[in-house]
């Protein structure tokens, strides 16, 4: 059974880590920024816990499995998502702000279960993935757009 300062530990972790995503999201004026990140991998660290203690006060007279509420969690965040996404003329927004949300669920699962090094690994490659790939796809694409546009220009159109 987890102690007091355990579960304290594993969400506050949580908040810290789902916090650094959000942040980048915040910076980058999304609708779902920091409190919802924070509060994404919170609700889904509580819920872990709370599958662990269930399964902990169980486990000698049922059999139970911990992951079927977890399972829940990322079936749920996929209707959070959802809302975050918007179509418009030009395409669909809101992608990567969903994707995000359900990286950080996935964080909170895992802090919630104790798995925290790979919590921390998971964060620093979606900060990697949201901060610096965002770069190097404006350079990308920015060489492909003026390679288009002198096309277009060289062929009159």
């Amino acid at each position: 059974m987890l102690v007091d300062t355990q579960i304290i530990l594993r969400l506050i972790l949580s908040l810290f880590l789902s916090g650094l995503i959000g942040l980048e999201r915040q910076a980058h004026r999304r609708q779902a920024g920091l409190r919802t990140h924070i509060l994404v991998s919170l609700g889904s660290c509580l819920i872990m816990l709370t599958s662990l203690y269930v399964f902990d006060i169980y486990k000698g007279t049922t059999t139970i499995d911990p992951s079927r509420i977890a399972a829940g969690v990322i079936t749920g965040i996929g209707f959070l998502g959802a809302g975050t996404i918007i179509r418009e003329k030009e395409g669909v927004r809101g992608l990567t702000t969903a994707a995000s949300l359900w990286v950080v669920a996935g964080i909170g699962l895992a802090v919630g279960c104790g798995f925290i090094r790979a919590a921390v690994y998971a964060t620093i490659l979606a900060l990697i993935v949201l901060f610096f790939l965002r770069y190097i796809e404006a350079i990308i694409f920015s060489e492909e757009n003026e390679r288009s546009n002198r096309k277009e220009a060289k062929h009159g159109l």
